[in-house]
Protein backbone atom coordinates (compact mmCIF):
# COMPACT_ATOMS: atom_id res chain seq x y z
CA UNK A 1 0.00 0.00 0.00
CA UNK A 2 0.86 3.59 -0.94
CA UNK A 3 1.77 6.16 1.97
CA UNK A 4 -0.23 9.24 1.41
CA UNK A 5 0.33 12.45 3.35
CA UNK A 6 -1.56 15.45 4.45
CA UNK A 7 0.55 18.83 4.11
CA UNK A 8 0.27 21.18 7.06
CA UNK A 9 0.73 25.00 6.31
CA UNK A 10 3.98 24.96 7.69
CA UNK A 11 5.68 22.62 5.47
CA UNK A 12 4.21 24.64 2.77
CA UNK A 13 5.20 27.73 3.77
CA UNK A 14 9.23 26.33 4.81
CA UNK A 15 8.77 24.44 1.00
CA UNK A 16 8.14 27.70 -0.56
CA UNK A 17 10.59 29.96 1.22
CA UNK A 18 13.93 27.52 1.09
CA UNK A 19 14.21 26.68 4.57
CA UNK A 20 14.28 22.96 4.08
CA UNK A 21 16.93 20.64 4.60
CA UNK A 22 17.83 19.36 1.21
CA UNK A 23 16.48 15.44 2.23
CA UNK A 24 13.58 16.92 3.06
CA UNK A 25 12.96 18.84 -0.05
CA UNK A 26 13.86 15.30 -2.26
CA UNK A 27 11.16 13.93 0.08
CA UNK A 28 8.69 16.79 -0.40
CA UNK A 29 9.13 16.34 -4.20
CA UNK A 30 8.48 13.05 -4.60
CA UNK A 31 5.31 13.32 -2.75
CA UNK A 32 4.38 15.94 -4.83
CA UNK A 33 5.31 14.45 -8.11
CA UNK A 34 2.47 11.28 -6.94
CA UNK A 35 0.37 14.30 -4.86
CA UNK A 36 -0.24 16.98 -2.80
CA UNK A 37 -3.19 16.54 0.00
CA UNK A 38 -4.04 19.58 2.15
CA UNK A 39 -7.28 20.54 4.65
CA UNK A 40 -9.32 23.39 4.08
CA UNK A 41 -8.00 24.82 7.05
CA UNK A 42 -4.39 24.91 5.41
CA UNK A 43 -6.06 26.00 2.18
CA UNK A 44 -7.42 28.84 4.52
CA UNK A 45 -3.92 29.76 6.39
CA UNK A 46 -2.00 29.67 3.14
CA UNK A 47 -4.09 32.16 1.72
CA UNK A 48 -4.64 34.67 4.29
CA UNK A 49 -0.67 35.01 4.35
CA UNK A 50 0.03 38.52 3.86
CA UNK A 51 3.06 39.29 1.88
CA UNK A 52 4.46 41.47 -0.82
CA UNK A 53 5.98 39.16 -2.70
CA UNK A 54 4.00 38.64 -5.43
CA UNK A 55 5.59 35.91 -7.05
CA UNK A 56 5.42 34.37 -3.60
CA UNK A 57 1.74 34.39 -3.70
CA UNK A 58 1.57 33.22 -7.10
CA UNK A 59 3.00 29.83 -5.57
CA UNK A 60 0.84 29.38 -2.79
CA UNK A 61 -2.23 30.04 -5.25
CA UNK A 62 -0.28 27.52 -7.74
CA UNK A 63 0.06 24.89 -4.97
CA UNK A 64 -3.86 24.99 -3.73
CA UNK A 65 -4.79 24.66 -7.61
CA UNK A 66 -3.07 21.50 -8.05
CA UNK A 67 -3.48 20.25 -4.35
CA UNK A 68 -6.91 18.11 -3.47
CA UNK A 69 -8.50 19.79 -0.79
CA UNK A 70 -10.48 17.51 2.08
CA UNK A 71 -13.23 19.46 2.87
CA UNK A 72 -14.92 19.90 6.57
CA UNK A 73 -17.35 16.44 6.13
CA UNK A 74 -19.84 15.47 8.55
CA UNK A 75 -16.91 12.84 9.86
CA UNK A 76 -13.88 15.29 10.08
CA UNK A 77 -16.51 17.16 12.10
CA UNK A 78 -17.46 14.51 14.50
CA UNK A 79 -13.37 13.60 14.33
CA UNK A 80 -12.32 17.32 15.47
CA UNK A 81 -15.41 17.46 17.96
CA UNK A 82 -13.56 13.98 19.34
CA UNK A 83 -10.69 15.11 19.73
CA UNK A 84 -11.13 18.50 21.24
CA UNK A 85 -12.47 17.07 23.68
CA UNK A 86 -10.07 14.33 24.51
CA UNK A 87 -6.95 16.32 23.82
CA UNK A 88 -7.80 20.12 24.08
CA UNK A 89 -5.72 21.05 21.14
CA UNK A 90 -6.78 23.94 18.95
CA UNK A 91 -9.85 23.64 16.31
CA UNK A 92 -7.39 24.14 13.15
CA UNK A 93 -5.05 21.61 14.65
CA UNK A 94 -8.12 19.25 15.52
CA UNK A 95 -9.79 19.49 12.02
CA UNK A 96 -6.32 19.32 10.41
CA UNK A 97 -5.46 16.23 12.60
CA UNK A 98 -8.91 14.58 12.20
CA UNK A 99 -8.92 15.52 8.61
CA UNK A 100 -5.58 13.01 8.10
CA UNK A 101 -7.11 9.99 10.61
CA UNK A 102 -10.34 9.83 8.37
CA UNK A 103 -8.71 9.87 4.98
CA UNK A 104 -5.68 7.56 6.45
CA UNK A 105 -3.22 10.16 5.89
CA UNK A 106 0.34 10.57 7.11
CA UNK A 107 0.42 14.24 8.30
CA UNK A 108 3.44 16.36 7.14
CA UNK A 109 4.46 18.88 9.78
CA UNK A 110 7.36 20.62 11.98
CA UNK A 111 4.80 21.76 14.52
CA UNK A 112 4.90 17.82 16.10
CA UNK A 113 3.99 19.86 19.49
CA UNK A 114 0.65 20.57 18.43
CA UNK A 115 0.04 17.02 17.88
CA UNK A 116 1.92 14.54 19.08
CA UNK A 117 -1.20 13.88 22.17
CA UNK A 118 -3.20 12.34 19.35
CA UNK A 119 -1.20 9.02 19.20
CA UNK A 120 -2.92 7.64 16.46
CA UNK A 121 -1.73 10.29 14.03
CA UNK A 122 1.00 9.36 12.23
CA UNK A 123 3.59 12.30 11.71
CA UNK A 124 6.72 13.08 9.83
CA UNK A 125 8.63 16.30 9.72
CA UNK A 126 10.67 16.79 6.64
CA UNK A 127 12.69 19.44 8.08
CA UNK A 128 14.31 16.22 10.29
CA UNK A 129 15.22 13.79 7.53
Amino acid sequence: MVKRFLVDSSIVSKYLNGLLPEKGYEFMDSIFEIESNISIITKIELLSWTTTDKMLYQQIEIFIEDSTIYSLSDEVAQKTIALRRKYRIKTPDAIIGATALVHQLTLLTDNERDFRAIKSLKIVNPTRL
